[in-house]
């Protein structure tokens, strides 16, 4: 992101217990951004095979410079954005003192919600980290714009060169664990190792989002068109030309397989990634500003998935285990590049249509509504309706 605009930050306050509406830009960005993670998702779980002849190659190497590390940094800075809208709407004194031991107690059963997805679903669970972030950084709102900026910076970077080495011990995916009972224990194993790590790297994009929030770039895009434009043409230009050393080794065009060489280029490929999520952001910010209240068949779907985004990432979790288990129907190792992407983009659409479903029998995502009832008691069916984890 640039540094603040003119007219500084602006403060999301509203009178205290004032429900404001759904701002666009965040529901919308969510939407999208979960067909981000389900690409990513479907070619881990394909082992990422490199078959499927000169489409294929073409599929990985796109995969690699657009999607891989490119969808969670985006959900790190909402979540972070959303933190300071929840806290804003609670006002100050004894009801923002109410609202960060709510914060707090939302974080730790994101982390209960997290240790059961991947004992139960996934090995990719992010749910934890962030409620890490929750338990940890809520400090750093009350810092200065100029010592978080700074701070998210070193964050960012000590994100992307801890995995950068880390990624020289992840298994490649190629192995397979065929007793459903020892997979479900190396799930958790690599739960208890992998948390601490997203959090670390999902923290920068968090310290963003908060820094995003205080001058309402997502809720006003209108105001900050320039520089919304600006961070998404340079945030995704700075993916791709970053992620190209690790797709020349990937595809086999480089060939230093040295581990020095590799740990440089995923680290290279991770921080740029950080700017590429911030650009796919800043991008559907302006897009949204085009949109308007002209919101048709497919916009109202994402509006619908974004909202209850926890529910469609779990719902993903549970295709996932479903398709490429091999105790289920094991798909993983017989996939190509191309087909791994078009399962991935089919089960993106179907959690849409789950969505848009319950938007139009006027239901919540199941599991936004068991994370609040947990957080809040009886009071989240009433005025705490709304907030989402993925978001706020």
């Amino acid at each position: 992101m640039h540094p603040a605009s003119p007219e500084g930050p602006e403060s999301p306050a509203s009178p205290a217990g004032t429900p404001r509406p759904r701002a666009l830009v965040p529901d919308l960005a969510r939407g999208v951004m979960l067909l981000v993670i389900a690409l990513a998702h479907a070619q881990v779980l394909s082992a990422g095979s490199t078959a499927g002849g000169a489409l294929g190659r073409a599929v990985a190497v796109f995969h690699t410079m657009f999607v891989d590390s490119r969808g969670y940094p985006m959900f790190a800075a909402l979540f972070g954005y959303g933190v300071v809208q929840i806290l804003a709407r609670r006002g100050l004194g004894a009801e923002e003192r109410a609202a960060r031991r709510l914060t707090r107690r939302r974080g730790g059963w994101m982390v209960v919600f997290g240790f059961f997805h991947s004992l139960l679903l996934f090995h990719g669970d992010i749910l934890a980290a962030y409620g890490l972030l929750s338990l940890g950084l809520l400090a750093a709102l009350r810092s200065p714009d100029g010592r978080l900026l700074v701070h998210a910076a070193v964050g960012s970077v000590a994100g992307a060169l801890a995995f950068g080495v880390a990624a020289l011990f992840i298994p490649d995916g190629s192995e397979v664990v065929s007793d459903p009972w020892l997979s479900a224990g190396y799930r958790v194993v690599g739960w208890i190792v992998s948390t601490p790590l997203f959090a670390v790297m999902a923290a920068g994009p968090f310290l963003l989002g908060i820094w995003a929030a205080r001058r309402r770039l997502l809720e006003r895009p209108e105001r900050h068109a320039a520089l919304l434009r600006r961070t998404a043409v340079l945030g995704i230009a700075a993916a791709a030309v970053g992620a190209l050393p690790l797709a020349a080794l990937k595809a086999e065009l480089w060939t230093d397989g040295s581990a020095v060489a590799r740990s440089a280029a995923t680290a290279l490929h991770t921080l740029t990634g950080y700017a590429g999520g911030l650009g796919y952001a800043a991008l559907i910010a302006v897009l949204a500003t085009r949109i308007g209240e002209r919101r048709g068949v497919l916009v109202t779907a994402l509006l619908a998935c974004g909202e209850r985004s926890l529910t469609c990432y779990l719902a993903q979790s549970l295709a996932w285990q479903l398709l490429f288990e091999p105790y289920h129907a094991g798909l993983g190792r017989a996939l190509t590049p191309q087909a791994a992407a078009a399962i991935g983009l089919g089960v993106w659409a179907l959690t849409v249509v789950l969505a848009d479903t319950l938007r139009r029998t006027g239901r919540p995502g199941p599991a936004e509504a068991l994370l609040r009832r947990l957080t809040y008691g009886s009071r989240s069916a009433g005025q705490l309706r709304g907030d989402t984890v993925l978001e706020r």
